[in-house]
């Protein structure tokens, strides 16, 4: 096997991880507060890649730990977001189709943000995601569910957090900015969660279980088979290959909580689908031609 087919396998898996852990998420907020697992979650799985990066994290100027700790905190606005919409959703497709918009969002947001202005592809995608989200919200009429509407707030911060993170890529190690932004979450959400939530006097082994499994395999795991895999992927092959995740989200919400599909909804992630497909191709064909030149 090739090493570009392995690393194609490699994030295959990943978006396996990465939808296996909304329902580890879904099932350790059963036991857990929202932002109490959140806070958990995230602060345990930077201390799972602290020892990796630690002398780098040491290293760093004060401006560019400062502007990685404002990055967390975008990062920590989305996730949170998301918990919630979780927490009020009584499934997991339509969110993972949603959030998946997060790509389309991020040059809408860049836009303002640093006046780049978004390319032609966009504004055919678009249009197509627009129509497939309406169909998602067509249920005996026209019906706009409470998650829905925190799930695409969350996509929306998950956009701006993007952005900003490209740029501080630019000058911080991945697995720094990774570690110092999940503990930066983490510490957000246990913050919020004292002051707002009510812990459980008992949480069952089960669902300590879940949670084992959504900071190991869902967070630090997942995480770590991406890394990999995008860095000896062809990055247009890895940009498609992480459009699966809510395909597999979608296959096991439907296998873990029986969650019905009616055709409205089918044909909504369907256009959502496609419009990021052809976002992702249309970005890709672009900068290939800029190579080119």
């Amino acid at each position: 096997m090739t090493p570009n087919r392995r690393a194609d396998l490699i994030l295959i898996l990943a978006t396996l991880l990465a939808s296996a852990g909304w329902v580890f998420s879904k099932e350790s907020i059963q036991g857990l507060a929202p932002f109490q697992f959140v806070g958990l979650r995230f602060v345990l799985a930077a201390l799972c890649l602290l020892p990796f990066c630690y002398a780098d994290i040491k290293a760093l100027s004060k401006s560019n730990l400062l502007k990685t700790l404002g990055v967390g905190c975008l990062l920590a606005s989305s996730q949170l977001l998301w918990i919630y919409a979780i927490s009020v959703s009584d499934g997991l497709s339509e969110g993972a189709f949603i959030m998946s918009l997060a790509m389309l969002f991020v040059p809408l947001v860049g836009w303002p943000l640093f006046k780049i202005a978004p390319p032609r592809i966009f504004w055919l995608s678009l249009p197509i995601a627009i129509v497939g989200l309406m169909l998602l919200s067509l249920s005996n009429g026209w019906q706009q569910s409470t998650s829905q509407v925190w799930f695409i707030l969350s996509a929306v911060m998950l956009a701006i957090h993007f952005n900003f993170n490209s740029r501080s890529a630019q000058k911080i190690s991945p697995l720094s900015l990774t570690c110092i932004q999940l503990f930066v979450t983490g510490f957000i959400g246990l913050s919020i969660s004292i002051n707002t939530e009510v812990w459980p006097q008992q949480v069952s082994s089960d669902i300590w279980i879940w949670f084992a499994m959504s900071v190991l395999i869902a967070t630090s795991l997942r995480y770590l088979m991406q890394t990999l895999g995008q860095k000896h992927s062809v990055a247009a092959n890895a940009a498609i290959i992480m459009v699966l995740e809510p395909i597999w989200t979608v296959i096991l919400s439907i296998m873990w909580y029986d969650e019905p599909m009616p055709l409205n909804k089918i044909l909504g992630c369907l256009l959502i689908f496609s419009s990021l497909l052809i976002y992702r191709r249309g970005t890709t064909i672009n900068n290939l031609k800029v190579i080119k030149k």
